[in-house]
């Protein structure tokens, strides 16, 4: 059990994320030599009031999204060079970017990284009323952890990936949505 207070204590790694040199490479090593699908593509994201560093950015990225067992793989394919966590000094292409982690309350979390020392890299709504905050804790590029607080649908629209991924016969690899 994860001290109390702590970024582990705040919930299970959900989700392992990649920014690839080449995305639709990525996609094919995932599906054909990991046999993990199927993918959503959720195209040309922007986070709400997104803030880098403190400052607003208009940064936009594509990902996709699939299940392997309980765990995300998502793979980040950044739309344009706006400052952000995929740009810049956080532009790690090998190797694992980020983990993820579901979280109750952005606000928590916000104290913990701050008791922590980490660093808010990026901030910002998603949809209507979710949250997200991407930190460096101090490992820097590599290391860094998002944190997300679900809104209206998030809950759905996982379940429905998860589902995906348990009946997925190899077909239809690349699902894009929305």
């Amino acid at each position: 059990m994860p001290k109390a207070g702590t970024i582990a204590a705040l919930g299970p790694v959900i989700q392992q994320a990649y920014l690839p040199r080449d995305f639709d490479a990525a996609l094919e090593y995932w599906t054909e030599t990991m046999g993990v699908g199927p993918f959503f593509l959720l195209e040309n994201i922007r986070l709400g009031e997104m803030k880098y560093m403190g400052e607003p950015s208009n940064a936009e990225f594509s990902v996709a999204i699939a299940y392997w067992n309980d765990i995300q793989i998502e793979l980040v394919r950044p739309d344009n060079d706006a400052p952000a966590h995929y740009t810049g000094k956080y532009a790690i292409h090998e190797g694992m970017h980020h983990t993820c982690q579901f979280v109750e309350d952005i606000e928590e979390v916000r104290k913990v990284l701050q008791d922590a020392g980490a660093t808010i890299v990026v901030e910002g709504n998603v949809g209507e009323d979710g949250r997200v905050i991407y930190a460096d804790p101090g490992y820097g590029p590599g290391g860094i952890c998002e944190f997300v607080q679900l809104g209206a649908g998030g809950p759905e629209l996982f379940a429905m990936m998860k589902q995906a991924a348990a009946e997925w016969d190899g077909s239809d690899p690349v699902r894009k949505l929305g």
